[in-house]
């Protein structure tokens, strides 16, 4: 029988078909997501394993070499050094993150004490680099007492900023008073910023935690010296003292209900009374004394009703600066016997913004450029408007009479010597800007020495042939001496011992000189004496300052007794 090869092979195929099934029983099929591309296929066999089963990276130390030694991790700012001598080397078992960097010299502590006063422990850490900063005293606590609540602390510094900075004082003094609150309550890690309209504050709790920031913008601003004592006696409570928030607050409170210590009428007539003051420095009699006073009043009267008005400041300086300038036009056209031009220049001294001339100096010396600019440019719009006014009252005296010879600066204010009756008069132009800048009655008498001394000074210089920039420069770093001096001997203000007493030294001669001979068409001349008038303000504001700087030098600075002197701020340095 012959054999069918076709079925042969069927059989075949089908016995390897039975087969292939018996083994696809046995080893059922993946599913394609465990299949790996580097995964031998079936039927290759794995590669030899390598000598050392834990495969290593090509950044592994080699063998032979000793590995280094870790380094110490550097800790945070804000951990207490556990020494202040240096770096202290890690024990054994311990770990790096409990150990945190000390600088060389150490890490001083600042005791919230009144071992030196709040404003130079609070002034020294400003100017400090952040990462130096000395780490204040911790307030003890019992385990079940928690702190105030940070949203109050915030508000009550910006409150108490906000008084400072409307109040006419530095933006450096405000951050001083704002850090010494913020402190005294247990915010260390906070970081206030004062601009010239705008106050913020940042705390951080840790480096971990998110940081609350709160702000205040500062709308309107005012002269009264008082509240600022009040403030300054306040912050002086809670950084010494340590009195509750509770307390702090009503204290505030009662600083914002208090009155002014003067009534408006007694402003007018200290108007009068500096604006005539004034006028005898310049060699006016008694004619020209009341006739100065009485414009003067007219002028702060007509400033009352435009400020009523809501007319901007601006324009109250302009009808202010009229009258005095009106009634020694007056004069003039009805030839008078009368200086008139001691008149104009009396009402001048009631006008020049030297409070806010020396403030915006002060924040540019102390690095705060930006308050400084906006400062400057305020008393910048001020003079512009004292100009508007007095030129064009002076404008239209001229056109009535141009031969007015008692406005000529040379021949109605010539070389005017009586010591004993300017110093006079400079104590009482003091005393009268004491009372308009609504000062305590027990800083008014040395507020008034301290003028009469800064005139004395003045005349004594040139009186021995010093030029009168230098010598106004000297008279004012004394006055700033002796203000900083008191301030910090009655733990207050050094405002209202500065402020006043540099009223006998304003350029009020010397911008009338400018004014007149740009309304006679004199421009070189009167650029000329208003050139003068712009060095003599700022001799007066950085002498103000320069002697704030020296008398802070005989003061032991807190927590750098240690380190050496106190160091200026790297704020521009070429790079």
């Amino acid at each position: 029988m012959a054999s069918d090869p076709q079925r042969g092979q069927r059989g075949a195929s089908g016995s390897s078909s039975a087969s292939d099934q018996s083994g696809s029983e046995e080893r059922k099929p993946q599913p394609d997501e465990a299949h790996s591309a580097f995964t031998p296929p079936l039927g290759v066999p794995y590669p030899p394993l390598p000598e050392d089963e834990h495969p290593t990276s090509e950044f592994a130390l080699p063998s032979g070499l000793r590995p280094e030694t870790p380094a110490e991790q550097e800790g945070s700012a804000f951990t207490p050094p556990s020494s202040t001598t240096g770096q202290t080397p890690m024990p054994a078992g311990s770990t790096a993150l409990s150990y945190a960097f000390t600088p060389p010299h150490g890490i001083p502590a600042v005791r919230l004490t009144k071992e030196a006063p709040w404003q130079d422990r609070m002034r020294t850490m400003l100017r400090m680099p952040v990462g130096e900063r000395p780490v204040p005293e911790r307030l003890e606590r019992a385990d079940d007492e928690t702190g105030p609540a940070v949203p109050r602390v915030l508000d009550l510094t910006l409150r108490i900023g906000e008084i400072l900075l409307a109040g006419g004082e530095g933006a450096e003094d405000v951050e001083a008073a704002m850090f010494g609150v913020a402190h005294a309550y247990g915010l260390e890690r906070v970081e206030p910023t004062v601009t010239f309209t705008l106050l913020s504050i940042s705390y951080q709790p840790s480096l971990v935690d998110d940081p609350v920031t709160a702000s205040r913008t500062v709308r309107r601003r005012g002269v009264d010296y008082n509240r600022l004592s009040a403030v300054f006696r306040l912050v002086d409570e809670i950084a010494s003292e340590g009195i509750t928030l509770e307390e702090a607050y009503r204290g505030l409170a009662e600083i914002r209900r208090n009155r002014h210590p003067y009534p408006s009428w007694a402003l007018t007539v200290a108007s009068g009374l500096l604006s005539g003051a004034a006028s005898m420095l310049v060699g006016g009699t008694m004619l020209v004394f009341v006739a100065a006073a009485v414009g003067s009043m007219l002028g702060d009267r007509l400033a009352w009703l435009a400020s009523a008005r809501g007319l901007p400041e601006f324009y109250q300086f302009v009808v202010a600066a009229m009258p005095p300038a009106a009634v020694g036009v007056a004069f003039g056209l009805a030839h008078l016997n009368v200086q008139a031009s001691a008149v104009i220049t009396g009402g001048l001294f009631a006008l020049i913004p030297g409070r806010a001339l020396v403030a915006g100096v002060h924040d540019g010396l102390t690095g705060y450029y930006i308050t400084a600019a906006a400062r400057l440019l305020e008393v910048g719009y001020l003079i512009v408007g004292i100009v508007v006014g007095v030129l064009s009252v002076l404008y239209i005296g001229l056109q009535l009479n141009p031969g007015l010879r008692r406005l000529n600066p040379e021949q109605s204010l010539g070389d005017y010597n009586e010591p004993l009756v300017q110093t006079v008069a400079a104590m009482l132009l003091a005393l009268a800007f004491c009372v308009l800048l609504q000062q305590e009655r027990h800083t008014v008498a040395f507020a008034t020495l301290n003028g009469g001394v800064a005139w004395v000074v003045y005349g004594a210089l040139t009186f021995a042939e010093i030029n009168p920039v230098p010598a106004t420069a000297i008279a004012a770093g004394l006055v700033g001496l002796f203000g900083q001096l008191l301030s910090r001997y009655r733990y207050a203000s050094a405002l209202p011992y500065v402020t006043a007493a540099i009223g006998p030294l304003l350029p009020g001669s010397a911008t009338y000189f400018g004014l007149l001979n740009f309304a006679q068409g004199h421009l070189p001349q009167g650029l000329t004496s208003l050139v003068q008038a712009v060095s003599l303000a700022l001799a007066i504001a950085v002498g103000v300052n320069l002697g704030a700087e020296v008398a802070r030098l005989f003061l032991r600075a807190p927590g750098i007794e240690e380190a050496g002197a106190r160091r200026a701020a790297k704020r521009t340095r070429g790079f």
